[in-house]
């Protein structure tokens, strides 16, 4: 019998063109990081000098457009180093949405989903199957 692979994300991936990452760690700044893909889970970056895995980081993210930049409380879940730019992939798993320390503003969800709509259905189009009769 033929296992299927399972997608273990349910929330959708989407880019938005000319959005940066900025974040600490330790004594390491970095500032506009561009922001390789978003959901309301968590994000992808790409960043010179990476944080440890499961460390808890802020990131504030600057979107084209939005005077305020979104500011998110997540932890690292992956790195991946590639070599060819000397660069890493750094994957945040987003804190849960609450009022209590240490969880996001469940405002940031709401304009995370409006976000959503505005992009991800442009990347649908872009890559949309179409059929003529």
């Amino acid at each position: 019998m033929e296992e299927q692979e399972i997608e273990k994300r349910i929330c959708i991936r989407f880019q938005i063109p000319g959005a940066t990452v900025s974040y600490e760690f330790k004594k390491h700044v970095e500032e506009f990081s561009p922001l390789a893909d978003i959901s309301r889970g968590g994000l992808k970056f790409i960043g010179k000098k990476p944080p440890e895995i499961h460390s808890e980081v802020t990131l504030n993210i600057s979107i084209p457009g939005e005077r305020i930049p979104l500011t998110l409380h997540g932890k690292v879940q992956w790195i991946s180093y590639v070599e060819a730019k000397d660069q890493y992939f750094i994957g945040v798993q987003f804190n849960p949405y609450g009022e209590k320390q240490g969880e996001n503003y469940p405002g940031n969800m709401v304009k995370i989903i409006a976000l959503e709509q505005k992009y991800a259905i442009k990347e649908q189009a872009k890559t949309g199957k179409f059929e003529i009769d």
